[in-house]
């Protein structure tokens, strides 16, 4: 058996073939995964790799093959239970396709979006799955990540100028229809005075929620007051901090339409702090219906949208994308349903 390369000297292909003498051409099937390679000479092989300390360039092999074994997920907030479940419906339609997930969070830093984008771009992916963090630059994005690599827009719109990136697909949630039947569903359990709570404005999924609440406030006769509009990080802590504005004019609501089930739940603790019960002294809705929702005190009356299938969704999207890379680019709008649970009571 070959000895082991002199310390500072690179690993090759052609030590590790020397080293359980077999081909070169044996050593790069196995590190490709393939079948063609049997199951003695294999182990062999990969023995070799481990005493040797061989370090496979991945990058390197995918540029040489014109192919790539990785796919590039970019998430806005790691940290919701949403995202979590998200990215898992996404790396099990991968695994089972070949493909390695490449993970970054970017917990809604465009600054820190770009440079996640550009470095996992290093690597090669075959395509991206982006949830944009708040305020993404159109053609920000673009730069980073280039005009050839097929990337898949989930959850929100880039701003900017667009046309530039109008090939890629996007998988949105049906935001705007999804407040309104919140709202509507608090109008007819007797609410007038209904706030709609967290998120930023210049988020376009925040914007799609804001419109189908004041839609249907405005179909049943009620005012959208300036003063119920109480933006926050979207997250619990932050729906936390932000609970006292709700009470700060002359009548307060005493229902709120939640832009996710993060802030929900951050706004039920809120009102905890208060000395108001949620589902009995104050009705909210949420959005996502991620696992906690049905569990939290009270159960959270929210928007399923199933965010595990959704992940699966957007895998199978960007795989589509590739098989069929000159394909039209696809927008895909998925529908949202309403499960009402103890959280939505009536007015006290």
């Amino acid at each position: 058996m070959a000895n082991t390369p002199p310390v500072g000297r690179k690993v090759t292909l052609s030590d590790i073939a020397a080293g359980c003498d077999v081909s070169r051409a044996t050593v790069s099937l196995v590190l490709r995964g393939s079948p063609l390679v049997n199951k003695h000479t294999r182990a062999r092989v990969e023995e070799e790799l481990r005493r040797q300390g061989y370090v496979y360039n991945r990058a390197a092999a995918n540029l040489r093959r014109r192919t790539s074994s990785s796919i590039a997920l970019v998430l806005n907030d790691l940290a919701n239970p949403f995202f979590a479940e998200f990215a898992a419906g996404v790396d099990e339609i991968l695994g089972n396709t070949g493909y390695v997930t490449l993970l970054g969070s970017t917990s809604e830093s465009t600054q820190r979006e770009l440079a996640v984008l550009g470095s996992l771009i290093e690597h090669g992916p075959a395509g991206i799955i982006l949830s944009p963090a708040e305020g993404s630059d159109a053609q920000q994005v673009l730069a980073a990540v280039g005009a050839q690599t097929p990337l898949l827009l989930f959850n929100r719109e880039v701003s900017g100028d667009i046309s530039a990136c109008d090939h890629w697909d996007r998988l949105f949630l049906d935001n705007q229809h999804g407040a309104r039947l919140a709202t509507e569903h608090l109008i007819a359990q007797g609410h007038q005075r209904i706030a709609f709570y967290g998120g930023h404005g210049s988020s376009s999924s925040c914007k799609q929620r804001r419109a189908g609440y004041a839609e249907a406030m405005k179909a049943a006769g009620l005012s959208v007051e300036s003063q119920r509009i109480v933006e926050c990080i979207p997250n619990r802590l932050d729906a936390v901090a932000q609970c006292d504005q709700l009470f700060n004019g002359s009548a307060a609501p005493t229902a709120a339409v939640c832009y996710n089930d993060a802030v929900a739940l951050g706004l039920m603790l809120g009102l905890h702090q208060r000395g108001l019960q949620p589902g009995r002294d104050f009705a909210l809705t949420g959005f996502d219906d991620i696992a906690e929702a049905a569990v939290s005190a009270p159960p959270l009356t929210t928007l399923a949208v199933t965010p595990r299938a959704r992940g699966r969704q957007a895998a199978e999207l960007i795989l589509q994308r590739l098989q069929d890379p000159s394909s039209s680019p696809r927008q895909t709008i998925v529908p949202v349903q309403l499960l009402i649970r103890e959280s939505s009571c009536p007015p006290a």
